[in-house]
């Protein structure tokens, strides 16, 4: 065991083995904020055992811990259970420490984020702190000769989501992690095939929902998983030749022309690594697999070889040029790793010895040949792949799949909003029972309002008073998604899954409220001010630390249905408003 301590400073680093010369430097930067520099030098390569940097933090004022991966547990965790792990295709290494106001009391993030890493921020039962940690080479890694990383510790009282804003530009403008670009089709809504369909798809009817769906204001589909096999049990033993199956759709290129002269673009899915026994590809790379799924007869293909990269690079060009995609859905490029007990070897034919930097390989290469062929190509990544090198790769993220769980849409989308700039934030496609009251299908939409809306019903079996619903929600999405996608975020108390979310501009500020709280609204208020009900009761609560002078205040219920047109004017204070269940208010001064 070798152990190396920065004088005057908490932090240690400590190594399994002596193989590696280390060294550790701590670097401030700006009040509160701290940077550990770690460098490891080995006299000849060799494979890293397992490293740490290691501190502690007493537990002060702190109500909860996020971590991208979080879904509905943001509780303190004791320190002798495991960390969060990620990887370049696997969430992201950050963890940030918020009290009940939601404001930051330690947010640490790493700077290596291709290769496993476990953050850890334990609560140590003896003396009330947190002892935390950064763990490297729990997963096999390839033999390296050097090594450097950096630990960036910020300890400054402002809002964590502030905290977090400034970790993913931290990320954004290192060496390797500059994000794609996001073209403008990739921030609109868009139709889905998955819960409306599955993997029962005929063109007749795919063209029938997307004329529908334009109709509501979406502009492009997503046609998912089915399309290329006539088996409809739902797994991936038939994946790896990517060829339409003719009973579904007979003649791709012809559909997808349909398609845009309904003025909707047109993207498909694939699963990346996933080669199926009863596909020709099988033939050819059944013994270049990181590893196989017997069970469910399919493995997973090895990027670390070229000419398994170049085959699937292959595949979606020629989709793209011939069929005339506008994208591409990646999915389940999370299964690119290595089994824990693997043990690097040489095999024969690979130019790359770490599976990561093959990833990385991959995925940058595919994204720039697609470019080339369409330089607007949309790329969606589904979480929890939505760390700071999939930004690289592709440029929209999708929450995990929750469906009909509009509070789990609502937390996922959040967790991606944090961490991902302008990469498009993409709920989990909409779905819900035709037969529920129209003020609970709308909360659908009124919970993944801060991200982009995905849409998954069967349009035509909608009740009229559903689609009056639906496109109400779709034009006040469209008319406000400046605000709502780019404004300031304020997601509140992710101990409580969000409650309140504000979004705000110079021009204008949009909350949307979850829960029976008071939404505090102590601010400079731009011109309009809209307040939405995502709650279950017809009452909304605002406080005011200024009066306000006479507004309009406009009542819509959820099919945007004015119900109420009156003046308003608000005294320091806390104020009930009337707003229906799934309805909302707009106050703005009279012209």
């Amino acid at each position: 065991m070798k152990a190396v301590h920065v004088q005057d400073s908490p932090y240690q680093f400590v190594s399994e083995s002596d193989q590696f010369h280390a060294k550790l430097s701590v670097e401030s930067y700006d009040e509160g904020i701290e940077f550990v520099h770690i460098q490891l030098q080995a006299d000849q390569l060799c494979i890293p055992s397992v490293m740490q940097v290691s501190w502690s933090f007493p537990i002060c004022d702190v109500t909860g811990v996020w971590h991208p991966n979080g879904n509905r547990n943001r509780s303190l965790i004791p320190d002798w259970q495991s960390g969060f792990s990620s990887r370049s295709t696997n969430s992201a290494p950050v963890v940030s420490l918020f009290n009940g106001a939601s404001n930051n009391r330690m947010t640490f993030a790493f700077s290596d984020t291709l290769n496993a890493v476990v953050c850890k921020a334990g609560v140590n039962e003896e003396n009330a702190i947190f002892n935390c940690s950064i763990t490297l080479f729990e997963e096999p890694s390839s033999p390296i000769r050097y090594y450097e990383a950096t630990l960036r510790v910020d300890r400054r009282n402002i809002a964590y989501y502030d905290s977090l804003k400034d970790v993913q530009q931290w990320w954004s403008e290192r060496p390797g992690l500059t994000p794609s670009q996001v073209p403008a089709a990739a921030r609109e809504p868009m139709y889905s095939t998955w819960y409306s369909f599955h993997q029962n798809l005929k063109a007749h009817e795919i063209e029938e929902q997307c004329r529908l769906a334009k109709g509501l204001g979406c502009t492009t589909v997503i046609v998912d998983d089915g399309w290329q096999t006539s088996n409809n049990e739902r797994g991936y033993a038939y994946c790896g030749d990517w060829e339409v199956c003719a009973d579904k759709i007979d003649g791709m290129k012809a559909h997808v022309a349909r398609v845009h002269a309904m003025d909707m673009k047109y993207m498909l899915w694939y699963s990346v690594p996933y080669i199926g026994k009863h596909s020709e590809a099988w033939v050819k790379f059944q013994d270049k697999m990181l590893y196989t799924i017997d069970s469910r007869g399919f493995g997973v293909i090895d990027p670390r070889y070229p000419e398994a990269r170049e085959y699937l690079i292959g595949i979606y060009e020629a989709a793209i040029r011939e069929w005339e995609l506008d994208g591409l859905k990646l999915d389940f490029v999370d299964s690119f790793r290595l089994a824990g007990n693997y043990i690097y070897e040489q095999r024969s034919g690979i130019d790359y010895v770490s599976v990561p930097e093959a990833v990385d390989r991959l995925m940058i290469d595919i994204m720039e040949r697609l470019r080339q062929i369409n330089s607007e190509v949309m790329i969606e990544f589904r979480q929890c792949y939505v760390g700071p090198n999939m930004r690289k790769y592709g440029n929209m993220f999708r929450a995990g799949d929750c469906p009909n769980d509009f509070l789990e849409n609502r937390i996922r989308t959040m967790d991606i909003r944090l961490l991902c700039g302008d990469t498009a934030a993409h709920s989990d496609m909409l779905m819900w029972s035709k037969d529920e009251p129209v003020e609970s299908a709308a909360l659908q939409f009124i919970n993944v309002l801060f991200a982009v809306p995905q849409l998954s019903v069967l349009l035509d079996r909608l009740p009229a008073e559903h689609l009056e619903m639906v496109s109400y929600w779709l034009k006040f999405w469209n008319e406000h998604k400046q605000v709502l996608l780019d404004g300031h975020l304020e997601p509140y108390n992710p101990e409580l899954l969000y409650p309140l979310v504000i979004a705000s501009d110079t021009s204008k500020l949009i909350a949307a409220v979850y829960n029976r709280m008071v939404i505090s609204l102590n601010r400079d208020l731009p011109p309009i001010v809209i307040l939405i009900n995502g709650s279950h009761y017809d009452r909304v609560y605002v406080e005011v630390d200024r009066a306000v002078d006479k507004k309009i205040i406009e009542i819509k219920d959820c099919k945007g249905n004015c119900i109420k047109r009156s003046t308003l004017m608000l005294e320091p204070g806390i104020h009930a408003i009337d707003i229906p269940r799934s309805g909302m208010a707009t106050l703005y001064s009279e012209k």
